[in-house]
């Protein structure tokens, strides 16, 4: 079984590794449907009870079918994480981004107290819920009056109504989290991206957070991809892979092969280690990567192949 941590003050315990969900809305590419509930089930057998999810993920898509993939497991069993901070509405002309779905509905940014209101109402919807785990404010990097002032009194008053159990913060970068968790009475944060073997620029946060006892989700621990293969092809932060960005990485590979240590491996011990971490969300478009992600996590990493790479970052 993977191991289990709590994920703040409020009884909210999650096994350390978790589902992302994001490509389960068609991230970059389609995925049916039976591959998305064959990805659920498989992170299921491996011993996943985290799932985090988000409107913003296919517009809706990856919130149903989580919902679908979990009907068949006692709802007491698992921990959901959703995001406040978007909602959905009909535009037959929105550009869907990166999310390959169809055109139709468009996410709207809103950090009101109705709007954080609508927003869950909608997600248990969609996900066929009545209760949220986890509630996060969602990127609110252009917002952060709003989220002080509308979403996130709405999610401590959601908590203390018992509909959610756990809230926080999700972002892609440290400073604002920091922020919200200094004024804020936070359970967690998800930071993505940016405490990776190749992105240190969070380890502050995670200090922060293991000072004030708030649990720190990671997402984004391959960087989009290039810590999970590096090749011409790497993305980095959703994006081609500089050359020397891929220069860092493939340096960061050769020392691991000198170990016998994969690298994913090596970048899920690094995110893992941290005594701050609850949890780290790994997403995965099919049965066969979220084995590999949870076999990869209790790899062996020897000392000396840690600080060689802490050597290099």
């Amino acid at each position: 079984m993977i191991p289990t941590a709590p994920l703040g003050g409020h009884g909210v315990e999650v096994t350390r590794i978790g589902l992302g969900c994001a490509p389960l809305g068609n991230l970059f590419q389609p995925v049916d449907d039976d591959q998305a509930t064959a990805t659920i089930a498989a992170a299921w057998e491996a011993g996943i009870r985290f799932f985090d999810t988000a409107p913003l993920y296919g517009h809706g898509l990856a919130e149903e079918r989580l919902g679908r993939g979990l009907r068949a497991y006692p709802r007491d069993a698992f921990v959901v994480s959703s995001k406040v901070g978007r909602l959905l509405r009909p535009d037959p002309d929105c550009d869907p981004g990166i999310f390959r779905v169809p055109r139709g509905q468009a996410p709207q940014f809103d950090y009101s107290r109705d709007g954080v209101l609508r927003s869950v109402e909608e997600s248990l919807s969609r996900l066929g819920l009545d209760r949220l785990d986890v509630a996060l404010v969602h990127d609110p990097d252009d917002h952060e009056r709003e989220a002080l002032d509308g979403a996130f009194p709405a999610l401590l008053e959601l908590r203390n109504q018992g509909v959610v159990r756990a809230i926080g913060s999700g972002m892609n970068q440290s400073e604002m989290l920091a922020r919200f968790v200094d004024r804020i009475d936070l359970d967690c944060v998800l930071l993505a991206g940016r405490y990776t073997l190749l992105d240190r620029s969070g380890a502050g946060l995670l200090d922060t957070c293991a000072a004030r006892r708030v649990g720190v989700i990671l997402g984004g621990v391959f960087n989009s991809g290039i810590l999970a293969r590096v090749d011409a092809d790497a993305t980095f932060e959703y994006e081609p892979a500089s050359g020397a960005t891929r220069e860092r990485a493939d340096a960061l590979s050769r020392a691991c092969e000198r170990n016998a240590v994969p690298l994913p491996a090596a970048a899920l011990d690094f995110a893992l280690r941290n005594p701050a971490v609850s949890a780290v969300v790994v997403g995965a478009r099919c049965a066969d990567e979220i084995r590999d992600d949870v076999a990869w996590a209790p790899a062996s990493v020897p000392q000396s192949l840690r600080d060689e790479l802490d050597a290099l970052a």
